[in-house]
């Protein structure tokens, strides 16, 4: 007879003794204190609460305090981060905001209150209290969450064209999932104490906050704490729900749209050709490119073979223009797509899904994937794959990009032998037509069989 050992993990006894030790804690208290007036026992909290629970009043009074909180926290929360990402996009912005921000924050929400009853009345003023509340904490993580963005993932989708749509999911969303669960946890709780508070000072119909002011008014302290569990466990429910809800968000992948390009489904394509002239580029003192002159034409394949650290990167940057040059001028005549010296991939999502934000068609980056990659390696999150499965993933996502030119920066790191031969076959066979621009520090002559 097979014997199963219990997984104490499995059932929260822990949690449950807790509580019960807090209970008996508080019933002593109460005991111990012996007026009814100060302190109730936690029976005395149940039956009050108990009593409450088939009142049709009850029940209305609870759903009007969570449409006033939990709107003011929805609508702050939707402004908080409206307005960190117009302020991460302007500048003037960001700077006016930050001392109203700023201000928010240290405002008393007593102040506030009483502010807002003289202005508007007390219908809307725990809407109005939980709403400044949140609104700074958002937008404050929100904009910090915008600042952590990783640079070279911006930099691949401005040279990849990506949709903003696209560059919204992939690449913005997952830097602001840690600053948004974080200030969404925080801002949860304090929307409600706050929201309560104002109702306690406001004392509209039909909220939580007229009834605690009610039972304190008529010395009923078991109607005080049968409310205030009733705020708590409002609370709690409102967090799981709006953290569920922010799960189902995160794990929302729409369809990507295809990355636009100059001539992309306009018609023919232009051919891709770039022209340097006398083109010079350094950092601090020293020079990368010193009068740099070239000419690459249409359907070209040029290989840049030079030692680590001669410039190749730099000038790649330089002609799909990322950077600018020093002095001298660069005429490029097409789009570009470019596979970077680091593989510069979303890891949170599939090597499918990162080819897809530039083609715009599961099936056709799954087709494309396939010549380089086996099945299984297509679904799983690409921080899971090897440097070299990586390499492969950035090589198809460039090669399969709607561009007149193509920049390749060591696209062979990390392959073995044969998987090499796959990725120049599977080079020669995308090009079409196309300006190639490869950089390696391989030397020449392995490199001419390349292609």
């Amino acid at each position: 007879m097979e014997r199963r050992k219990l997984n104490v993990n499995a059932v929260p006894w822990r949690k449950v003794l807790i509580i019960v030790f807090w209970a008996l804690v508080w019933h002593g208290l109460a005991l111990w204190v012996d007026n009814s007036i100060l302190l109730v026992t936690p029976s005395e909290t149940v039956r009050a609460l108990t009593a409450l629970l088939p009142l049709a009043e009850f029940w209305q009074t609870i759903l009007v305090s969570l449409l006033r909180i939990g709107g003011g926290f929805f609508l702050g929360s939707l402004c908080g981060v409206v307005l960190a990402g117009l302020g991460w996009k302007s500048r003037m912005l960001k700077e006016a905001l930050t001392p109203v921000m700023n201000l928010l924050k240290a405002i008393p929400v007593a102040s506030f209150a009483v502010i807002l009853l003289i202005w508007w009345g007390s219908s809307m003023l725990a809407v109005a209290i939980s709403f400044l509340v949140v609104l700074p904490n958002i937008y404050i993580q929100t904009l910090e969450g915008l600042k952590s963005t990783d640079k070279k993932l911006l930099e691949m989708a401005e040279v990849l064209a990506l949709p903003f749509w696209t560059r919204f999911l992939y690449i913005y969303r997952p830097a602001l999932k840690p600053f948004l669960y974080g200030s969404m946890k925080v801002s949860l709780g304090m929307s409600w104490k706050s929201g309560v508070a104002a109702e306690v000072i406001g004392t509209p119909d039909f909220s939580i906050g007229e009834r605690l002011y009610l039972s304190k008014i008529y010395l009923d302290t078991a109607g005080v704490f049968a409310w205030t569990v009733v705020v708590i466990l409002l609370s709690l429910c409102f967090e799981k729900a709006v953290l569920r809800l922010l799960d189902q968000l995160y794990g929302w992948e729409p369809p990507c749209k295809k990355a636009g390009s100059s001539d992309a489904g306009k018609g023919a394509r232009t051919p891709g050709e770039i022209v340097c002239s006398k083109v010079s580029k350094g950092y601090g003192r020293g020079k990368v490119l010193e009068e740099f002159s070239a000419s690459y034409g249409p359907g070209g394949k040029i290989l840049l073979t030079s030692p680590s650290g001669s410039g190749k990167t730099t000038l790649l940057r330089l002609l799909c223009g990322l950077e600018q040059p020093d002095s001298g001028e660069i005429a490029r005549k097409g789009s570009c797509s470019m596979m970077f010296q680091e593989d510069r991939l979303c890891e949170e999502y599939s090597a499918l899904r990162n080819v897809e934000m530039v083609v715009g068609d599961k099936i056709k980056a799954r087709s494309a994937l396939l010549e380089l990659l086996e099945e299984e390696a297509l679904d799983g999150p690409c921080g899971r794959l090897s440097g070299g499965m990586k390499r492969r993933v950035a090589l198809v996502r460039a090669m399969e990009a709607e561009s007149d030119i193509v920049l390749l920066d060591e696209p062979f790191t990390g392959m073995d032998a044969d998987t090499q031969r796959r990725a120049r076959s599977y080079i020669q066979k995308k090009q079409n037509g196309r300006l190639l621009v490869m950089a390696s520090h391989s030397e020449a002559g392995r490199e001419e069989s390349v292609l």
